[in-house]
């Protein structure tokens, strides 16, 4: 694991993370589309489009089985708890269980994942039903029932793919990786899967697994020798396909690992990222430098898990992260309680561990609390900031649960971590948990690279201009202009409609008879004008549509489709005169209302 030392500046060092973690988790939560025809077909997410179907082989003899069947019960029971309650793209298509002791036994056939935990617990509980005890097979007898196990799965894998999937599905998707579970000697069983699958046709097979639990006093007794394990490697490029042989503990969270590495992406048929780097001055490549690269998710996101809003996923704002104050809505919601459980190294702490977008802690400023209560919180807070940065100390925290669940179970609960920095503030990163934790093998390298790649990079990096600081103000996204643009797209002609009681209202009325046109209504009473006047300045925030004489005056309907400004005639006779002064006599006594008349 990567380790990452304190800067001075710590919004920086979780600004990358924390913007590739969100962008990952908003990719991960689009969901595949499905088809309506066929509520049997299995359906691959574009994200995910190479994942392959999984076979459990789990050898149950005694007397190992005695052993590792709580702990192999307990992690799978764990495991599918989580894999049938994720959303978004499909990581497990589908699923078999095969069981091995007095015979071959098909526990589960091939079924989908999601949304389907109630059948995979009873298929976990038929598998820990299985007894310790009896009399112990014989070698040969145990490699067989593998073997047919692995072909078993095989044949009913083809069969489900020709029968509920086609054209590009059945193409793209006809793999199937199988994991043989066992206690034995797991070179051994590497051995006999290889000389018993020679002549077997495993083009669906991408991969076999054999997975061996061991105990302290196992593991010296099965290490391989160098004569041996470039034997296997023969035999295994004889047989045509991978098999790989890995030895975990006898551990629940052992055998968790092993079953979640299912949920990464398996393809490997196209690279995941280019790195683009500038060209050297002395270098005819053209376009620069590309360095091709793969990403592996690191843990699972909290987004994914709709049924638990409770795990620090929310951190976008102060509000998303406050609790939810349940009861009435006039009352103030209570603020969170974080419990400090440890204290951290900051070396220790490994960057691809946090998530979500971090938050600044302050010392409180609320006009509830009385001076002396604030300045001595205040002291506290500054001590607590200096103490940590002095002693380059992490807090680890956990939410306090407001009430305790009825249920009788602890609920969910999230972690966080701490950060001082050097101005007066903290930063609260949410820190991920067990259960969330993806397998990720990052072994140090202790080679140096090569000499004229290393020049090559070294001469790319030279072109790049350097800062000491990262200031994000240099940076454009052009947002604003993207934001702007759809906008005035989207942005409808009229802002306001008319409802669609209203209208109908409206049509129900009985159209009026014409008017003459130097007829004007009768002027309100001096209450009701008020109380009009009074209503027409609330309207007056947005200017209303003209009246028409098919409809009542109260009523605001969208404009035609070619609305004219009516035109204001001056007549120069004398009749004109006094129709001029009419008119101004009848905006001087209708302007102390506030309403918008038309002159005609």
């Amino acid at each position: 694991m990567i380790k990452s030392a304190q800067s001075s500046a710590f919004d920086r060092r979780g600004l990358v993370l924390s913007m590739a973690s969100a962008l990952m988790s908003v990719d991960n939560i689009k969901k595949s589309a499905c088809s309506s025809n066929s509520g049997n077909l299995v359906y691959w997410s574009s994200s995910f489009p190479r994942q392959p179907a999984r076979v459990l082989i789990v050898e149950a003899l005694p007397p190992w089985w005695s052993e590792t069947c709580a702990v192999l019960c307990d992690a799978l029971d764990n495991f599918l708890s989580l894999a049938c309650c994720l959303d978004g793209p499909c990581r497990i298509p589908l699923l078999s269980l095969y069981a091995i002791s007095r015979q071959q036994e098909c526990l589960l056939p091939f079924v989908q994942v999601r949304a389907n935990l109630a059948r995979l617990r009873s298929c976990v509980e038929e598998l820990r039903s299985i007894p310790g005890e009896g009399c112990i097979r014989g070698a040969a007898r145990g490699g067989e029932l593998l073997r047919q196990a692995v072909l078993d799965s095989l044949q009913q894998f083809k069969q489900y793919i020709r029968h509920t999937c086609t054209g590009n599905q059945a193409s793209n998707n006809a793999f199937v990786e199988v994991t043989v579970v066992t206690s034995q000697p797991g070179r051994g069983i590497v051995h006999q899967l290889e000389m018993g699958l020679k002549d077997a046709d495993l083009v669906s097979l991408k991969r076999l697994l054999v997975v061996q639990i061991y105990s302290a006093a196992d593991w010296s007794q099965d290490s391989p020798s160098p004569v041996a394990t470039q034997a296997e490697t023969e035999d295994s490029l004889l047989l045509g396909t991978e098999v790989d042989l890995q030895r975990v503990e006898n551990s629940v969270f052992a055998m968790e690992t092993v079953l979640k590495a299912w949920l990464q992406e398996q393809g490997g048929d196209r690279e995941h990222l280019h790195l683009l780097l500038p060209s050297p001055l002395d270098s005819l490549i053209p376009g620069g430098v590309c360095v091709k690269c793969d990403m592996q998710e690191r843990l699972i996101s909290p987004a994914l898990i709709p049924l638990n809003p409770n795990l620090g996923v929310k951190t976008e704002s102060v509000w998303d992260f406050l609790p939810v104050a349940k009861g009435s809505t006039n009352q103030s919601q209570l603020p969170q309680r974080l419990k400090a459980i440890k204290t951290l190294r900051a070396d220790g702490v490994c960057e691809s561990v946090l998530y979500g977008l971090p938050l600044v802690i302050r010392p409180t400023t609320c006009w509830q609390l009385d001076w002396d209560e604030m300045e001595t919180n205040h002291n506290l807070f500054h001590a607590l900031c200096h103490t940590l940065r002095s002693r380059d100390l992490f807090l680890l925290l956990q939410v306090e649960p407001a009430q305790r669940s009825t249920a009788g179970g602890s609920g969910v609960v999230s972690h966080y971590v701490l950060q001082p920095s050097p101005s007066l503030s903290l930063l609260l990163k949410p820190v991920v948990s067990r259960e969330l934790l993806l397998p990720c093998s990052l072994p140090i390298s202790t080679q140096d690279p090569a000499p004229d790649a290393m020049q090559t990079m070294q001469a790319c990096l030279t072109q790049l201009d350097e800062e000491f600081v990262y200031n994000p103000l240099c940076l454009s996204s052009n947002l604003y202009q993207h934001l702007r643009s759809r906008g005035l797209v989207s942005q409808p002609r009229y802002p306001y409609r008319l409802q669609p009681s209203v209208a109908r209202r409206n049509q129900s009325q009985p159209v009026e008879g014409p008017k003459s046109t130097g007829s004007r209504q009768p002027r309100q009473p001096q209450n009701q004008g008020r109380q009009l006047g009074a209503n027409s300045k609330v309207r007056a925030t947005v200017a209303p549509f003209p009246s028409s004489s098919s409809h009542s005056s109260s009523s605001l309907g969208p404009p035609p489709a070619k609305a004219s400004r009516p035109a204001l005639t001056l007549l120069s006779s004398s009749g004109g005169g006094r129709r001029r002064q009419a008119a101004a006599l009848t905006l001087q006594e209708e302007g102390n209302d506030d309403v918008f008349m038309a002159i005609q």
